[in-house]
């Protein structure tokens, strides 16, 4: 063979248990829990009660070997006195049978002389079995027949003589010390002593950790959550760490939104004036122009802020979304458009009224741009607040539907040549949405058009 075809053939070989190997750890991930409780739980429960089991099995099979080692050979030994005076005091087999039924427990009586029965199969669980057979080997040395199996609480043994075959049938506890029901005892209590000590002390651990991911939660939900760091070291420096980022966001936010209100205020006094000046130019066809291009700068400078201040400052409340979206329809209306509005489930929900508003209002007023027909249904769950824009525009093709949430990008050919923008309406709103710890995603609508679908955890 090559060297190269056995190459590949040795990569292939070892390649096939690697791949399995793979393979049964993925459906074992698969199988296992998921939840750090459950995974911390499985940890630290299974080694205990596999190391208790192989414990207690080891030795206490070992102990309830050496008592039925002992019984068998005390049963082996009153069977044998049997032999023994039978053979020394022949025509007292009536008074031995008497004896070994009132003094010894046993059934014994003595039969013609003839073949032994067949051998029996061995028994699964062959402990009496092997231990009542290497007795009689030791002890008598005769051939011998014995089941242990026929009667679960009896033992019969055959033992052949010289002019007899001596039959005895004894019970099995004369030969066998059963452990199986105090095994079972002994690990059911030990094992639930176990879980339960584990679950109440996995249980305090555990609590910090969820406090710290529902704080963080709901801090990206743009709440002010109540967080105390509790727990272990590890746990309690991690609650820590989170404080520290809260406080540089709100921080940067904090001061951000005085520098944009800074700006905001310089830049419209500018503006103010050159307003000021145009009205005492007159009315002539030079100031209308510029009269128009103050107007958009300052549209212009108002979405430029409005983008680049976000929600700061602002706390979520409970708010009905049924009025909520009613008064959105009343602004549609106001401006000449026809909104439609449908809503299901529970109405209150906690969210920025101001910030989410300008979301709504800002993919509304795209959908209103560019379609006839505007329709906006809200769905509240247990987990989520789900809200579709749906127009009968031309809608966006699916190579720029990324693209026009990046700020000041416009695709104005691909919608409406007529109409401009400073391209910052979806970036806003999706930056909203996000503030609240959601997402927007655009989709084909079944009326034509866009679908624009907000998504929010509640």
């Amino acid at each position: 063979m090559r060297p190269a075809l056995l190459s590949i053939s040795l990569a292939g070989a070892f390649e096939r248990p690697r791949s399995w190997w793979r393979g049964f750890w993925r459906k074992l991930i698969q199988i296992l829990p998921q939840g750090l409780y459950a995974r911390s739980a499985l940890i630290v429960i299974a080694p205990m009660v596999i190391l208790q089991c192989v414990l207690t099995y080891v030795f206490m099979e070992r102990h309830w070997q050496q008592v039925t080692n002992r019984l068998s050979t005390v049963l082996t030994q009153d069977i044998a006195a049997l032999i023994d005076l039978h053979q020394t005091f022949p025509g007292t087999d009536d008074n031995l049978m008497r004896i070994a039924q009132e003094r010894l427990r046993i059934d014994a009586e003595f039969l013609p002389k003839g073949p032994l029965p067949p051998a029996l199969p061995k028994p699964f669980f062959s402990i009496v079995d092997a231990a009542l057979s290497n007795e009689i080997r030791r002890q008598i040395s005769r051939p011998f027949w014995l089941d242990t199996v026929g009667r679960s609480n009896l033992i019969e043994i055959r033992i052949q003589l010289d002019d007899a075959i001596l039959r005895v049938v004894a019970y099995r506890s004369a030969a066998y010390a059963s452990n199986s029901y105090i095994f079972l005892l002994w690990m059911v209590g030990t094992s639930f002593v176990l879980i339960v000590v584990a679950t109440l002390f996995l249980r305090n651990q555990i609590k910090p950790i969820l406090s710290l991911a529902g704080a963080a939660e709901e801090f990206g939900k743009g709440r002010d959550p109540e967080f105390r760091p509790l727990g272990a070291r590890e746990v309690r420096r991690a609650g820590f760490a989170f404080i520290e980022m809260k406080r540089r966001i709100e921080r940067a936010i904090e001061q951000r939104t005085t520098m944009l209100n800074g700006v905001s205020h310089d830049l419209r006094t500018v503006l103010t004036r050159f307003k000021l000046s145009l009205a005492l130019m007159g009315d002539g066809e030079e100031a209308q122009e510029l009269q128009k291009d103050v107007a958009e700068m300052q549209r212009m400078l108002e979405a430029y802020l409005a983008f680049a201040r976000g929600a700061a400052g602002e706390s979520a409340v409970k708010i009905d979304m049924i009025e909520f979206l009613e008064e959105l329809r009343f602004d549609a209306e106001r401006d000449g458009f026809d909104v439609a509005i449908a809503y299901s489930g529970d109405p209150m929900v906690a969210l920025r009224p101001d910030a989410f508003k300008r979301c709504l209002a800002n993919l509304i007023g795209n959908a209103e741009n560019h379609a006839k027909h505007v329709a906006v249904e809200a769905l509240r769950d247990k987990r989520f607040l789900t809200i579709h824009v749906d127009d009968d525009g031309p809608g966006i093709p699916a190579k720029f539907r990324e693209d026009v949430f990046r700020p000041f990008f416009r695709i104005d050919e691909a919608r409406n040549q007529d109409i401009g923008g400073t391209g910052l309406g979806l970036a806003i709103a999706l930056d909203i949405a996000r503030s609240h710890g959601g997402d927007i995603t655009l989709s084909e609508s079944f009326m034509g058009g866009l679908r624009a679908t907000v998504r929010v955890p509640v």
